[in-house]
């Protein structure tokens, strides 16, 4: 892992194993941000969408949870939950995780819980990503142009993802509120300015 004197103080004088969950809806920026944050603090990013796109097409597994994601739903969280606990433990000597599009639903944070638990470590921040819908459906669409993604020009399934992330997994900001996780974040603004608030964050939470 690499050391900086801006890297927080428990990275480089304990071996403490830090786990952040990064959440937001469709187009808050969480892949960018969760990028940035693995080179700063030397940890690993799993993003649940990377790895659900990294399946091969042709298993079972993966054209079930393409049957979901391609309509803009989740995907169920028994299938979710078998998947990331197979690619965390490739990692067993990882300083830490960043969780990035996981949980989704409060069912996959208690097992993410319980998950962690029995690797004797647990999460130790969830930091929301906060952007107005306006803001997200222009991001979508610029994102379908960039990187040729379909599914992210169609304005039905850009709303269905917004209502499906309000309905079913910003409900989890409530669950790590009572554990005294959560930090809101502003996530609106350049992407600098964003990352400099979670650094802040991360500093100030640990």
């Amino acid at each position: 892992m690499v050391m900086d004197e801006t890297s927080p103080k428990y990275l480089s004088s304990t071996n403490r194993m830090i786990n952040i969950v990064i959440f937001g809806p469709p187009g808050a920026g969480k892949g960018t941000q969760s990028a940035k944050l693995k080179d700063k603090f030397g940890l690993i990013h799993i993003s649940t969408g990377d790895v659900f796109r990294g399946l091969n097409p042709e298993s079972d597994l993966a054209k079930l949870a393409k049957s979901y994601s391609d309509q803009g739903n989740l995907v169920p969280d028994e299938i979710t939950i078998k998947i990331l606990e197979s690619e965390v433990s490739k990692y067993p000597d990882a300083a830490g995780v960043i969780y990035d599009g996981f949980p989704r639903t409060e069912a996959q944070a208690v097992a993410l819980d319980a998950f962690l638990k029995s690797k004797n470590t647990s999460i130790s921040m969830a930091l929301a990503l906060e952007v107005e819908e306006n803001e997200l459906r222009d991001r979508l669409k610029n994102r379908a142009l960039d990187s040729g993604r379909p599914d992210d020009a169609d304005p039905a399934i850009i709303q269905n993802r917004i209502d499906v992330y309000n309905a079913q997994t910003a409900p989890v900001a409530d669950f790590y509120k009572k554990q005294g996780k959560y930090v809101g974040i502003n996530g609106v603004g350049s992407i600098s300015d964003i990352f400099d608030r979670l650094c802040s964050a991360v500093q100030e939470k640990a």
